[in-house]
């Protein structure tokens, strides 16, 4: 027992908020939204341009999406329902996306003086000699704002378990940036002392999740390159109604977020964000960058499958606690073992999420409005933004005001829906 109260102790609760709970106090300002600055870092070592994560799910995340997300300056975590041979492929995928393979053409090096290419192309009989690293390779530029490595590749992390260091070690040497350490409950002490091991075994920063309380973050801060936030506030998620324990999400990021900051430990915000507005609530709450499922699921990027139902498009989305994903190899995320398929006690349902287009739309759409919520700030970056903005407390009516009312919509906003 932790405590000789009575029971009755216990129901002298403390409050604790999410997204509609909140909203950001305006403040004067000069800035313009498309002039804020969103450039931070996920972990202690790897930058983004925008603070933006898709999340580790077999129907959001593979390859495809996340050479698109990096090269609109965000970062994608590969998923682990695959073995570790098409992980490292993927990986590979993603860091070879943007370079051009040279090989039988005449190069020049970058420390060549003029006059040597000059005579060497005169030798070899052609008019041009492209210019490449050590590696053969001319790095593409069309990208400016895509978040690369120091090598200029496209930047990538992959999801795996808090027990499977074969697995991470497979990521590292693929060359994934970012490990995270994919589990619900992170505050688990067998997952700690697991995650610490494979910290001390890879280069590539680890970043550990998911937690949801202060008292998480202290037993990961001191070896964790970066904190994941998020006990069951995902829409697909049924975590809190199946065992009853949780976090609401803003209360939950800034626990962490209090932990974190006198570490230098960024802080990522995973799941519940349906609008833009609620990203940057994130954000304000503490967080350094969010994580995103449902809002690219139904992207063209993502490999969930299209359904069409009632003559409108929908992607395939999935919890990862869902049976079909554990029945994939998703259920030692949950801490759970593998027994026949009736016998899993699933923490998430598979559904259907509209279908959207590209996934560089979304992003524009994500993006401008989290910068327009620093512009009502008055806030030019996110450092700046985390110490300047303030909540204001929202009553049931001041959500019912806040979204469209008393109309029918004719025309739907992309940024917009009722039923989201």
């Amino acid at each position: 027992m932790e405590s000789d109260e009575p029971f009755s102790e216990k129901l002298h609760v403390p409050e604790a908020l999410t997204f509609d709970d909140v909203l950001l106090r305006p403040k004067e300002s000069r800035v313009e939204p498309d002039e804020a600055d969103m450039t931070t870092r996920v972990s202690r070592n790897v930058t983004l341009n925008i603070p933006v994560l898709s999340a580790a799910m077999d129907t959001v995340t593979e390859a495809e999406l996340a050479v698109e997300m990096a090269r609109q300056g965000g970062l994608s975590v590969l998923h682990r329902n695959m073995d570790t041979a098409e992980m490292a492929d993927q990986i590979e995928t993603v860091k070879r996306a943007d370079e051009l393979i040279i090989r039988d053409v005449v190069t020049a090096d970058p420390d060549q003086r003029v006059r040597d290419v000059d005579a060497m192309m005169e030798r070899k009989g052609v008019s041009g000699a492209p210019v490449v690293d050590d590696d053969d390779t001319v790095p593409r530029r069309e990208y400016d704002d895509a978040a690369r490595a120091d090598d200029g590749s496209l930047v990538v992390g992959a999801a795996v378990g808090p027990f499977e260091t074969e697995r991470a070690r497979a990521a590292d040497e693929a060359g994934a940036d970012v490990l995270f350490i994919d589990c619900a409950h992170a505050h688990n002490l067998d997952v700690i002392d697991s995650a610490r091991d494979i910290k001390a075994e890879v280069e590539a920063d680890v970043v550990v999740g998911n937690v949801g309380t202060r008292e998480a973050a202290e037993a990961v801060v001191d070896f964790a390159d970066g904190i994941k936030v998020g006990i069951g506030p995902g829409s697909i998620c049924t975590t809190r109604v199946v065992s009853g324990s949780g976090m609401p999400q803003i209360t939950a990021v800034a626990e962490v977020a209090d932990v974190a900051v006198d570490h230098d430990v960024p802080v990522i915000a995973d799941g519940g964000i349906r609008y833009s507005g609620d990203a940057i609530k994130a954000i304000a709450a503490g967080a350094d960058a969010v994580m995103l499922g449902s809002y690219f699921a139904g992207t063209d990027e993502a490999p969930g499958r299209v359904i069409t139902m009632n003559g409108k498009r929908y992607k395939q989305y999935r919890g990862m606690g869902s049976v079909g994903a554990m029945n994939d190899g998703g259920g030692e995320r949950y801490l759970k073992e593998e027994p026949k398929d009736d016998e899993y006690v699933p923490e998430g349902v598979e559904a259907a999420t509209p279908y959207k287009g590209s996934l560089a739309s979304e992003l524009h759409q994500l993006v401008g409005g989290m910068q327009s919520g620093m512009g009502y700030v008055g806030a030019e970056t996110i450092p700046e933004f985390k110490q300047r903005s303030e909540f204001v407390r929202v009553s049931s009516a001041g959500q019912t005001e806040s979204h469209a009312h008393d109309v029918v919509i004719t025309d739907e906003a992309p940024n917009y829906s009722p039923e989201t």
